[in-house]
């Protein structure tokens, strides 16, 4: 099932406390973006982020998920109705995220 556009404008709108954050679509899901780092993403109308330190301290009780076959588990998201909540959570990710990646070719 893939997620609906109005899921998507949601989860964004409760992230408008945050400066710079973009998406991708990908395979009918929405990959997020936070100052060009990949943090989560929306898949089958879940907000999942990545498991990092600063994400699970926030989310202690948090629920593993596969966002899709054969993905590495991610944290639903468990204070989507808390947008100060939500952009703390980003932001404290933010430094433990891997930087993008490089299309160059040699």
């Amino acid at each position: 099932m893939a997620s609906t556009k109005e899921y998507l404008a949601f989860v964004l709108g409760q992230l408008s406390g945050l400066d710079d954050i973009s998406y991708k679509t990908m395979m009918g899901e929405y990959i997020l973006y936070h100052k060009q780092k990949i943090f989560g993403g929306v898949y089958d109308d879940r907000f999942l982020v990545k498991p990092v330190k600063a994400a699970i301290i926030r989310m202690p009780n948090a629920v593993y998920e596969l966002p899709y076959e054969g993905a590495k588990k991610m944290l639903l998201v468990d204070c989507l109705d808390d947008k100060d909540c939500l952009s703390e959570l980003v932001r404290a990710m933010y430094e433990e995220l891997p930087a993008p990646k490089t299309n160059r070719k040699k």
